[in-house]
């Protein structure tokens, strides 16, 4: 028996992208019967793909019984979860060659962190970097060489747009391998109070430096449950990874001995083995589940537009209106900061994803005939261990602390972590798993402004005295690349801390770091399309209800004209060479994508 609500959104799914489906798995199909493109490529295009190898590497390529691996990396040193990746193509490459095969880095892709642009120009180029890594990971496979498939990506649209690009080449097996988070430094709640002090002007530089420092200090992911940590939440429920693989940090022995149990069971899914290609991984039961897990762990808003493009990419169609209804039927059942104390080192000390995953199957919730890259889904209810240097899953317990995972039968709320809004002022998303339901409804008048920066200078001008939403417009995927918007987070909390209701709307973008603010994101249509928001006013009043999920203006929109939209550089930064994207790129709703022309644009 599965949870019938999830089992009619799956079948919904199923049948709305049948046709779109049946074409993708139609050209998967054909590149499996063309066989290995290896073995029919010319003797000069072999000897481009091997003039650099070493002479057994060369003879490994070139005998056609054995398999060659792509290896798709976002390393750099700069980036904290990608600095690790340094080592791991010579690290596979050893495993490979020990088993009589070979592997080749086939590509890098750009790896920007949101971390270092918030509040900057490059944060205009951030969404759009997912796009160009789907493109990038299919340039570095479109040599045609390969057998398999090994993405070596972690952050926020890193993964999702490798993922991307490898559906682009369907019939290739393809696993992820993670770096893992780096060991927590300062509490959650230290950071958010130092840095609304410091927007309070109640702290200087200096010390807020000192603690940015201490809270991003080491190799692997930052420990908050953003959106790189919701990534790898989401691709390990799909099966895409191996089991508890995730959270294993950087340094730990377990990690390399998860990479080379991940080479080893590529091999296995290759064409000469249990094959199992990345484009009949990932159908609407992965799909289905990832969401599931999203929702049941209160992850981040950026995979309401993320998941879209994923899908797609698979020929499936997700709509906000499935996530909706999934989160009616899902409970919270994670507290992860924003939406806890945890983070996810303690996450996953209190048993991690597979104890989440095996209490959603207790649930009913999840897919379990679903294709993993691994053994099948009940293989992901169970967790790695080195077992003096050798490597076993042992079934997970049930949760090790009740205060960050749910215990059986209970939960955190009845709800998931998202909910869709609507009304006469477009479609929109909230991230409620953090917000204190007393302040999921709020009716306000509103204050307009077209970026982070001015909410800023009227906060600095100590312009907010009484209740107010709070209306950040033109900053869509069109408008400027949908930054988010994270400068806005101290300043709102220190208003809700001096007794004002607050609340943001906006067409930009928050990820999972949304916290306590009731925050409407991803408004479609956006402003610089038409979209209502446009055509509002200071004093507007406006009402959010996220429990019955609305959003509306209380005022006539109907003869209002849309606002002169503020003039955003188009220069700069690098931001000349994605006027293409600006101007071609779907709604939030659609993906926020350039990649698909069949993608409706809002």
């Amino acid at each position: 028996m599965m949870n019938s609500t999830v089992a009619a959104i799956t079948r919904r799914i199923a049948q709305r992208s049948a046709s779109l489906r049946q074409n993708y798995l139609e050209q998967l199909d054909r590149d499996i019967q063309r066989g290995p493109i290896r073995s029919h490529i010319s003797c000069g295009n072999l000897a481009h793909t091997v003039a650099a190898c070493p002479s057994g590497q060369k003879s490994n390529i070139l005998d056609f019984t054995r398999l060659n691996m792509a290896i798709v990396t976002s390393y750099n040193d700069m980036l904290s979860a990608h600095q690790p990746y340094q080592s791991y193509p010579d690290e596979i490459k050893k495993i490979l060659t020990e088993m009589g095969h070979s592997g080749q880095v086939a590509g890098g892709v750009a790896a920007m962190c949101d971390g270092v642009t918030q509040g900057q120009d490059g944060m205009e180029l951030s969404l759009f970097s997912r796009d160009n890594i789907a493109q990038s990971t299919a340039i570095a496979l479109s040599h045609q060489t390969f057998d398999g498939n090994l993405l070596l990506g972690v952050c926020d649209k890193i993964a999702p747009g490798q993922l991307m690009g490898a559906l682009s080449f369907g019939y290739l097996p393809t696993l992820f391998i993670p770096t893992g988070p780096m060991s927590t430094g300062i509490s959650n709640d230290e950071k958010v109070a130092i840095r609304q002090k410091y927007a309070a002007g109640e702290l200087g530089h200096d010390a807020l430096q000192q603690m940015e420092c201490q809270a991003y200090h080491a190799p692997g992911t930052c420990t908050f449950y953003g959106t790189a940590n919701t990534n790898q939440l989401v691709f390990e429920a799909m099966g895409l990874m191996l089991p508890g693989s995730a959270f294993v940090p950087p340094n730990d022995p377990l990690r390399h001995m998860l990479t080379k149990a991940s080479v080893q069971q590529l091999v296995k899914i290759s064409r000469n083995g249990d094959y199992r290609p990345i484009g009949r991984v990932v159908d609407e039961r992965a799909l289905v589940n990832g969401l599931v897990a999203l929702l049941a762990s209160g992850g981040s808003t950026n995979h309401t537009i993320h998941m879209v493009a994923v899908a797609r990419a698979a020929g499936l169609i997700l709509t906000w209106d499935d996530i909706a209804e999934l989160s009616e039927a899902v409970p919270l059942l994670a507290r992860i900061y924003p939406n806890g104390p945890a983070d996810v080192n303690q996450f996953h000390q209190a048993g991690g994803i597979p104890t989440l995953l095996k209490e959603l199957d207790q649930r009913q919730l999840l897919h379990r005939d679903a294709l993993t890259v691994y053994g099948t889904l009940a293989d992901y209810f169970k967790h790695p261990v080195n077992d003096n240097g050798e490597l076993v899953w042992q079934e997970a317990s049930t949760s090790l602390n009740p205060e960050i995972i749910a215990a059986p039968a209970s939960q955190f709320s009845a709800h998931g972590g998202l909910a869709l809004l609507q009304g006469n002022l477009g479609r929109g998303v909230m991230k409620i798993s953090a917000v204190d339901p007393a302040y999921q409804k709020l009716t306000a008048p509103a204050r307009i402004f077209d970026s982070q920066h001015e909410v800023e200078t009227a906060y600095q001008k100590n312009e907010f005295h009484q209740d107010c939403v709070i209306v950040v417009r033109y900053n869509g995927p069109a408008a400027n690349g949908m930054p988010e918007l994270h400068k806005l987070m101290p300043i709102l909390g220190n208003l809700m801390k001096a007794g004002l209701k607050v609340a943001l709307v906006t067409d930009g973008r928050l990820s999972g770091a949304s916290g306590k603010v009731p925050s409407v994101l991803h408004i479609t249509p956006e402003a610089s399309r038409g979209g209502p928001l446009s055509q509002l006013k200071d004093g507007d009043l406006i009402t959010i209800d996220a429990q019955a999920g609305c959003l509306n203006c209380e005022s006539d929109l109907t003869e209002r004209h849309i606002a002169h939209q503020t003039a955003f550089p188009a220069f700069g930064c690098g931001r000349e060479l994605f006027g293409m994207f600006r101007s071609h790129v779907s709604s939030a709703e659609q993906g926020a994508s350039v990649l698909f022309d069949d993608a409706p644009i809002q």
